[in-house]
């Protein structure tokens, strides 16, 4: 998974809140995502 230093703390710290940690993890879930798309157009999908 891919780490945003800004929400990682508000996603997975002890201290968070259960809805802002919902939203984070949701941020976060969601950014990893788009990378992933990002990088798929970059991929080969047949490997020799």
């Amino acid at each position: 998974m891919y780490r945003i230093p800004s929400l990682w703390p508000a996603a997975y710290g002890p201290q968070a809140r259960p809805l802002p940690r919902l939203l984070a993890r949701t941020a976060v879930r969601l950014a990893d995502f788009v990378r992933a798309l990002a990088l798929a157009d970059h991929r080969p999908f047949t490997t020799l």
